[in-house]
């Protein structure tokens, strides 16, 4: 702007000189004006002369002939619009041209003699020299000031583009979803339209991080990028919210059957395995579905409710897709009370451990004790069963510090029993994924026994086929193998829980040299009347005898269900049969080494031995 000014003011004074110029010549002052010509000659822009009636150029300073190549002859024989490329010009700016108006630049591309076009900025002024009217124009070239303020936006656009799109993928983030979701969400409502917000997560895509590595993980998220945007429509929105976290926004939706086709075709694509440096790898997806108005009538409620159907297509088996129901709030809310409630109680010191035996079938001696924990409802006086609050442990990482109050509550009773006098057997502790993943058991299992004077022989490490599962998945099977060696190494025996309900691996069996195998009481249940269930029994007792691992079946509550049992050849049971769980004050009677006294309600024992009775 200094410039400019600069010019305007060089151009003031040069004209004023000129007139001055004339003036004395009509006077017949003989003043020469090649003092007012050098002004214009040293001025840094462009200033012209143009007749104003026939938009002739009159006169141009040494700038301008140097800026467009043109010399002064060449000028003069030129008519202003010939100067500017009037092709690109504004309707309105020949009539400014005409009649400029002082402080009002335009913007204009002035012609050059080898053909080019110059960006400039043309500020024109209306003078009156007797009879004669000239406009006259100052040109700044503003060629480099335009490549740099384009360049500066080109930056900028780079930069937004980068703040709106993930780098690994390149969709829209979810700083992009926050400044569009809302819109799109006035214009359903505008348009009486629906608008279907689904939240996906990759299955177990944790697990292919952790065994193949975080650069195989970023490959396969890509691939994934590129098969969802291919499969939704040009006009839907789809964004990576992070880690292995997608939104897909489906616009303009006049039929909730669209939604349907359109989840079930993402997990169609997405269920043909992606080949990643040479290998196949699966990468199905859970799928949640929130639907405004039906859902929520914002970004933040429809991202909270399509997230919660998408646990629910998790707890559904993954692989599928859920509509977000009143139910899920309710159960999501119940889920958060919970946890609340459960960090709660540890800190108040609610929760307990109860002690439920396990017998020899043969002999009636209790030959161990399974730790079941408890949480004391301090409002009903009664007990929260575990099945009401495990998953939500789990889920939250509250399992942690949960199982770790079990452990040393487990070796606190083993010394109480001791010191009472009584026979000590091995207790059997439930151990979850979670627990395996995050805590080093070797080193707490070996610190308590140390602190407590426990042999690790007395303690009895339960997982579920699908805890050995998810570890085989996340860390490998030579992770998995030594940090079970690990366990064993201590004395520790391990055993597998709920056997026959899981994945049913025999390989690990082998590999991991189990000790135990619990038949699930599911099994148990109908084993007198169920032949599919007693050849399911019979086959695992069978198969565990060859391995030379001991059977366990739970869930014991007939003379019927344990004399078949007996017959079978499974050497342990557990279940109300014997005895109900009980807390360790009341566990000193189990571990007096003798037989049990059994219970049997109305049914006659069937056993070859009579078994005495135990009352309750």
């Amino acid at each position: 702007m200094w410039l400019t000014s600069l010019a305007s003011g060089l151009l003031l004074a040069a004209l004023a000189g000129w007139l001055a110029w004339r003036l004395a010549l009509r006077r017949g002052f003989t003043l020469q004006p090649a003092r007012y010509r050098a002004a214009l000659a040293q001025s840094p822009n462009g200033v012209l002369f143009v007749d104003a009636d026939t938009l002739r150029i009159v006169d141009a300073n040494t700038s301008l002939q140097q800026g467009s190549g043109y010399a002064l002859a060449d000028l003069r024989a030129m008519m202003l619009p010939q100067l500017f490329d009037v092709e690109h010009m504004e309707a309105d700016d020949m009539a400014r041209l005409r009649d400029p108006v002082p402080r009002l630049p335009l913007q204009l591309r002035q012609r050059c003699s080898n053909g080019e076009c110059v960006d400039v900025e043309v500020t024109g002024h209306r003078l009156q020299i007797g009879t004669r009217t000239l406009l006259t124009f100052t040109l700044c070239d503003v060629s480099l000031r335009r490549r740099v303020h384009e360049q500066l936006l080109e930056k900028q656009q780079h930069l937004d583009h980068l703040a709106h799109h993930d780098q690994l993928t390149g969709l829209p983030n979810r700083l992009y979803l926050a400044h569009h979701l809302p819109g799109a969400i006035e214009e359903a409502k505008r348009s009486g339209t629906m608008l279907a917000v689904l939240f996906l997560d990759l299955d177990r895509f944790k697990h292919i991080n952790d065994s193949r590595g975080h650069e195989t993980g970023d490959k396969l998220l890509k691939k994934v990028a590129e098969r969802v945007r291919a499969t939704v429509r040009a006009e839907d929105m789809v964004v990576r919210m992070g880690g292995d976290e997608f939104i897909v926004v489906l616009q303009t939706i006049k039929h909730t059957e669209v939604i349907s086709e359109m989840a079930e075709r993402i997990n169609f694509a997405l269920s043909t395995p992606i080949v990643v440096d040479g290998r196949p790898l699966m990468a199905t997806a859970s799928i949640g579905v929130g639907l405004f108005p039906r859902d929520g009538s914002d970004m933040g409620e429809l991202l909270r409710h399509s997230d919660t159907a998408m646990y629910q297509a998790k707890d559904r088996g993954r692989n599928n897709f859920q509509l977000f129901s009143p139910i899920m709030a309710r159960r999501l809310r119940e889920r958060v009370a919970i946890e609340a409630s459960l960090r709660n109680a540890l800190e108040l010191r609610q929760l307990d451990v109860h002690y439920q035996p396990i017998v020899d079938i043969h002999t009636n001696r209790v030959m161990g004790l399974e730790a079941l924990l408890r949480w004391k409802n301090p409002s009903q006086g009664g007990f929260i069963l575990p099945d009401r609050f495990i998953d939500v442990a789990e889920e939250t990482g509250l399992i942690v510090p949960v199982g770790e109050f079990v452990l040393q509550r487990v070796f606190e009773d083993i010394g109480y029993w001791r010191h009472e006098g009584a026979n000590p057997v091995p207790i059997a502790v439930n151990i979850s994924a979670v627990q395996l993943q995050r805590s080093n058991l070797r080193d707490k299992i070996e610190v308590l026994t140390g602190a407590h004077n426990v042999s690790p022989a007395l303690l009895q490490l339960e997982l579920t086929e699908s805890t050995m599962f998810e570890r085989r998945e996340s860390r490998g099977g030579g992770a998995r193998l030594d940090a079970i060696t690990q366990l064993r190494e201590l004395g520790v025996s391990i055993a597998i829980d709920d056997f026959g309900t899981g994945y049913s691996s025999l390989g690990y069996l082998k590999r991991w040299h189990v000790d135990y195998l619990k038949i699930d009481r599911s099994f148990v249940r109908d084993l007198v009347t169920d032949m599919s269930d007693l050849a399911i029994v019979g086959a695992i007792i069978a198969m565990a005898r060859h391995l030379n691992i001991k059977t366990v079946a739970e869930g014991i509550e007939g003379w019927q269900q344990l004399e078949k049992l007996r017959q079978l050849g499974c050497g342990l049971a557990q279940g109300y049969l014997f005895a109900k769980p009980a807390p360790a004050a009341q566990c000193l009677r189990l571990l007096s080494g003798q037989p049990l006294r059994l219970t049997g309600g109305e049914e006659q024992p069937l056993l070859s031995e009579p078994l005495s009775i135990l009352a309750s």
